[in-house]
């Protein structure tokens, strides 16, 4: 009886130690499973020259976020056709986590603006985190013929196609604003591209030309030191760095408003779980006094919410500026 009964319990062994063997088996298995994220650099890719928005956008973020990562965050500087090369280089990236890139308005506008773009925005890329919102001011020079939004109206009216505006080039923030201030104000103005805000504003400050709309960030300084006179904020609220400032809106321009933005895109592909915890730890940042700070001395509103969020925000910013872009018929050659 001891026999059999030892015989009849082999095979439960033989099973006991083959489950033992698989259960060590899916243990060990991780080993060889892909690297935890993020295994190696990443770089962000800023589709314009250094020192300008996007770029200051993407260096607010980039110490923080690499840090919260434990990884090393290179900003790689690409910029060219209006933005249009660095981008469509992170469209074409591997969606693996290791290649983000920073936009501004301009993205939603270029949709519209170049029909034959070489990646599609709604295919290609992915929103992952909104970073902060400028809205524009309109400056004006210290020797224009007006001093105040409704005297720019009148004279406008009364003197069609003298008044010139500059804007940072074709299709920017800049120069859609301005158009969509025209339609609005039914008033014609003659628009003169720059390469650029920063010549824009030198010329503006000299009186070269008597208007320009532009992110805070750049008449700030020039605004409060009396090189130029400040009319209005194309915005919902006041900006805290210039509180003196009021709204077009609070002058009775109903729901005037135009802004440049910046965000964070992936390529599209990339894993849910990395795009999730970017978006995270961006909002983590964000929400920090040090961010709000800065973020407040650039005449920004911080940004957030959900990669979600983000994608619906392009996808309004794009059907506002193709409503103004083909009413306007600007192209982007002018």
């Amino acid at each position: 009886m001891q026999s059999t009964s030892l015989i009849g319990r082999a095979p439960n062994r033989r099973r006991f130690t083959l489950a033992l063997a698989a259960g060590a088996a899916s243990v060990a298995a991780p080993a060889w499973s892909q690297p935890a994220w993020p295994s190696k650099p990443i770089r962000i890719i800023v589709p314009y020259t250094p020192g300008g928005f996007t770029d200051q956008m993407a260096r607010l973020v980039q110490p923080g976020l690499q840090k919260a990562l434990g990884q090393t965050i290179v900003i790689e500087n690409k910029p060219g056709a209006n933005s249009i090369l660095g981008v469509d280089a992170l469209a074409k990236s591997p969606a693996d986590g290791s290649t983000f890139g920073v936009v501004i308005a301009a993205y939603a506008a270029n949709t519209t603006l170049y029909p034959k773009l070489p990646y599609n925005p709604a295919k290609d890329l992915t929103g992952v985190a909104l970073l902060g919102v400028s809205p524009l001011v309109a400056g004006v020079s210290n020797s224009a013929p007006f001093k105040t939004a409704s005297e720019l109206i009148d004279y406008a009216r009364a003197h069609p196609g003298k008044i010139s505006f500059g804007s940072s080039g074709n299709g920017s923030a800049a120069h859609l604003t301005t158009e969509l201030w025209k339609m609005q104000t039914r008033t014609f103005m003659v628009h003169i591209p720059y390469r650029g805000a920063a010549p824009a504003l030198t010329d503006l400050i000299g009186g070269q030309i008597p208007l320009f709309f532009d992110a805070a960030t750049g008449l700030i300084n020039p605004g409060k030191a009396g090189r130029v006179r400040l009319i209005g904020v194309a915005g919902d609220k006041r900006l805290p760095v210039l509180p003196d400032t009021p709204t077009f809106i609070e002058q009775g321009f109903k729901d005037f408003t135009g802004s440049t933005w910046a965000g964070l895109l992936a390529p599209a592909g990339t894993p849910r779980d990395i795009v999730q915890r970017v978006n995270s730890e961006i909002n983590k940042l964000l929400a920090s006094d040090e961010i709000k700070a800065r973020l407040d001395a650039m005449g920004t509103f911080v940004g957030g919410g959900t990669p979600e969020d983000f994608n619906r925000f392009i996808a309004a910013e794009t059907a506002k500026w193709s409503k103004v872009i083909k009413a306007a018929g600007v192209t982007a050659d002018g």
